[in-house]
């Protein structure tokens, strides 16, 4: 165990790391991880603690990138060849008072841009709908704004999606490729038909781990959860039983919850010590309830 890994617990197919992110995905054995699938730091949107290695303590923009390369080169490494990475993120916000113009950050391309430099294949992407209302309840962001409208629409906007932008590490020959197989009973081609879908219009903003399990106010939250329903269809889609799937990112361990629940192994890292205090409390209750019982919830199905 490195000095930067503060602690470790392992459990029932998980491993869960509190630590700097980056180290601690530096000592996983090189193509071990069958799929990755984590929401990094929005830049410097959100500071969740105040170590220096917190990757959402920076600076800049461009300090935050900086952090964030190392890490995307030890994804490519300790993925399986023909394996994918899927990382959620969405664009920023840019206020007057920040940047000395209003608009938009194109954080997702950002992302991309690393990604390819580090060896990775842009291989899709995924919108994620979002409603605008809701959106513009929450942050009264100007560009939503009816008055806005009426007034001068030049200054109107869309609201804005996430997206799930998803990597693949091509190897030289695709005969190397460690293939994810489906059957046909398991997955039939009308689920297929709608998951194709570039724009998923159904996942549910509000299914997250805070909401699902947490029993007390005293629980451990985190600020931007991912969706449980995404999380379990990007699982199932792009991994087969048994992989290892990886989230350098473990937050409360909502990545790990549904790895779990989908007969998967599961490697999380977090640095700050009250997530990942809270995330292994939810990961021992996902491998003791076990993958078939954890939510008395249908599986998704076509329309």
């Amino acid at each position: 165990m490195t000095a930067t890994i503060l602690n470790q617990v392992t459990g029932d197919n998980f491993t869960a790391i509190n630590g700097d992110c980056v180290e601690a995905v530096r000592e996983l054995p090189t193509d071990s991880v069958g799929f990755s699938i984590f929401s990094p730091p929005f830049s410097h949107l959100f500071i969740y603690s105040d170590s220096e290695r917190d990757m959402g303590n920076a600076a800049s923009d461009d300090e935050f990138l900086e952090h964030y390369r190392f890490l995307a080169r030890e994804l490519m490494r300790v993925t399986k060849p023909g394996r994918l990475c899927a990382v959620h993120c969405s664009d920023l916000p840019k206020t007057k008072a920040m940047t000395g113009t209003v608009g938009l950050y194109d954080l997702p391309g950002e992302i991309r841009r690393i990604h390819e430099e580090e060896g990775w294949t842009y291989h899709s992407r995924v919108t994620i709908w979002k409603d605008p209302v809701v959106e513009m309840t929450r942050t009264k962001a100007l560009g939503l704004l009816h008055k806005q409208l009426l007034k001068d629409s030049s200054r109107s906007r869309v609201g804005m999606p996430d997206y799930v932008l998803v990597f693949r590490k091509t190897p030289g020959d695709e005969k190397a490729a460690d293939k994810v197989g489906h059957d046909a009973k398991d997955f039939p081609v009308d689920l297929w038909q709608k998951w194709a879908s570039p724009v998923w219009m159904d996942i549910d903003q509000t299914d997250v781990l805070n909401v699902r399990i947490a029993r007390n106010d005293k629980d451990e939250k985190h600020l931007c959860p991912l969706q449980l329903d995404l999380i379990e269809r990007a699982i199932r889609l792009w991994s087969n039983p048994g992989d290892v799937v990886l989230s350098p990112f473990l937050g409360v361990g909502s990545e790990g919850f549904m790895a779990l629940k989908a007969g998967r192994r599961f490697v999380g890292v977090e640095l700050k010590r009250e997530y990942f205090e809270q995330a292994v409390r939810n990961l021992q209750e996902a491998a003791s309830i076990g993958a078939n019982d954890l939510f008395k919830v249908p599986e998704v199905a076509a329309e």
